[in-house]
Order: C-alpha cells, then sequence, then structure tokens
C-alpha cells in the first residue's frame, strides 16, 4: 500500500533508516571517546589540588599581575624622568692636545669641548708654558660661539659635534 503512493519499496526506507542509525552509533561512540580523554585531562588538571587552591593560585596570579602593571607604570615614569635629565647632560666630547710653543714638547696643551643633546656648552683651553699653565673657557650655544675659536678649540668643537 504505502509502495504504490511513494512509488518505492518498503524495504528502500528500513535499509534507509538502518544505515542512519548505524552512523549514529557510530557518532556515538567517537563522542564517548572524546568525553573520556576530556575527563582524564579534567583528573590530571585537577590531581591534588582543590578548587580552593586552585582559586587561591589564580587570585595570587592576577595580583602579581597587578604588582607588574604597578612596576611597569613606575619603570616608565623613571625613563622619562632619566630621558629629560640626559638632555641637559654633557653627552658629546671633543679633545685636541697640542703644543701650545715649540720650545715645549710632549703636547701638554689640550682643548676640551663638552656639549649637550642641543650642542650647548663649553670649551676648555689649557696652555702648558714653561712659565705655567693658562686656561681660558668659551661658551657654545647651539654648536657656536660669540667668540674667535683658536684652530684647536675649533677642531675639538667639530669632534663635540661628530664632523671630525
Amino acid at each position: 500500500m504505502i509502495e504504490q503512493y511513494l512509488g518505492f519499496s518498503s524495504d528502500y526506507i528500513l535499509l534507509g533508516l538502518a544505515a542512519l542509525v548505524l552512523i549514529m552509533i557510530i557518532l556515538l561512540i567517537v563522542f564517548i571517546v572524546q568525553m573520556s580523554k576530556l575527563k582524564k585531562r579534567y583528573k590530571i588538571f585537577m590531581e591534588g589540588s582543590t578548587a580552593r587552591s586552585l582559586e587561591d593560585t589564580l587570585i595570587y596570579r592576577l595580583e602579581q599581575v597587578d604588582e607588574l602593571i604597578e612596576a611597569n607604570a613606575s619603570n616608565e615614569r623613571n625613563i622619562d624622568t632619566i630621558f629629560k635629565n640626559m638632555q641637559s647632560c654633557f653627552q658629546k666630547i671633543g679633545l685636541v692636545k697640542y703644543d701650545a710653543f715649540n720650545e715645549m714638547g710632549g703636547k701638554l696643551s689640550f682643548s676640551l669641548c663638552l656639549l649637550n643633546e642641543n650642542n650647548s656648552g663649553f670649551i676648555i683651553n689649557a696652555m702648558h708654558s714653561r712659565e705655567g699653565c693658562y686656561t681660558y673657557v668659551k661658551e657654545i650655544i647651539d654648536g657656536n660661539s660669540i667668540i674667535q675659536l683658536a684652530e684647536e678649540e675649533e677642531k675639538a668643537l667639530q669632534q663635540a659635534l661628530g664632523d671630525n
């Protein structure tokens, strides 16, 4: 009777349903195996720990993260302060040793240039002779001097500026 309405035999329907049941049983077995593996991993994870000790461990780690965040913020503030202070420190140096007078040997005279980040600072020129040592200081602003520089002082300035 059903065969007349559908146009095919009920045997095909039963075979289709049997195949579907077989596929469902296979999927059920796969899911049971996966669940078993998951339970084993969970037991290993929780072994030796209670839920309370796990919670305490998580809280402790979160507190450590908060401390690290605070320490990082403090370090950033300190680094900013250091960089601001470094701008006014002498960072560039030029030194030229020379003989100021022909009768003296050993290059005991020198010109020393010290500059900060903005190329401002000073040049110390110490000229050594038999009678004594004469020292002069010339101010440098933005890589230039208001006072005329001697050849050795100019070389020291160029060294400090990196022009060599």
